[in-house]
């Protein structure tokens, strides 16, 4: 499977390098093709993947992930051809925070999400909001938090969704909450502020949520 990776941030690296550890076919995007950041990814890999533009990565991927600053990533992706997300896979990782605030408060929340915005950018896209409840480091090893713990997923496309729930099993997870169509990526976008607050109070990413049922 080729994937694509928009963003060089510490989530499109955490989730490229797992991707490639894994033997997947990986495209890093930045805006310019010549990225620093990216180029350093490359090498760190030991050249097992690609990298290029925003534009480049989405033809070259056939599931891409949006990793871009979630406050910007419909622009960001904007200068992709709608025609190269057609029928693809779109796993949205991103959270819409606007990080000069502190703490980070969401850009979109309510009555929207980055998630459903995303959709109506690229309606022949499919895409599926995923794993933008956790750090980085636990999205590619889920074991660093003890026990049992839940991921939640939304989208419009079963079929989508079953090859994200493919894909993060890869990683390791277990526990996959569907919540339903991507109008539920506006309740898993809202459990970022309690995740900042959390992280603010235990000076650690290692942790998650876990629903637990009666019966």
């Amino acid at each position: 499977m080729k994937y694509g990776v928009l963003g060089t941030g510490m989530v499109g690296q955490a989730l490229a390098t797992k991707l490639a550890e894994l033997g997947h076919e990986v495209c890093m995007g930045a805006r310019t093709s010549d990225h620093k950041d990216a180029k350093a990814w490359l090498q760190r890999v030991k050249g097992k993947g690609k990298t290029g533009t925003f534009a480049d990565t989405a033809k070259f991927g056939d599931v891409i992930l949006n990793c871009t600053q979630g406050a910007y990533s419909v622009d960001a992706l904007r200068s992709i051809d709608a025609s190269d997300l057609a029928g693809k896979v779109l796993i949205d990782v991103a959270n819409p925070l606007d990080m000069s605030q502190k703490p980070p408060t969401l850009t979109i929340c309510n009555t929207d999400s980055l998630g459903e915005s995303l959709q109506r950018a690229f309606p022949t896209a499919k895409v599926v909001k995923a794993l933008n409840t956790v750090n980085c480091e636990v999205m590619v090893d889920p074991k660093r938090v003890p026990g049992e713990h839940d991921l939640f997923i939304c989208g419009n496309d079963d079929g989508a969704k079953d090859c994200v729930k493919a894909l993060l099993r890869e990683f390791g997870w277990h526990s996959i909450i569907d919540m339903g169509d991507i109008t539920n990526a506006r309740a898993t976008e809202q459990l970022l502020p309690i995740w900042i607050r959390l992280f603010m109070m235990f000076g650690s990413a290692d942790f998650n949520f876990k629903v637990v049922r009666a019966g």
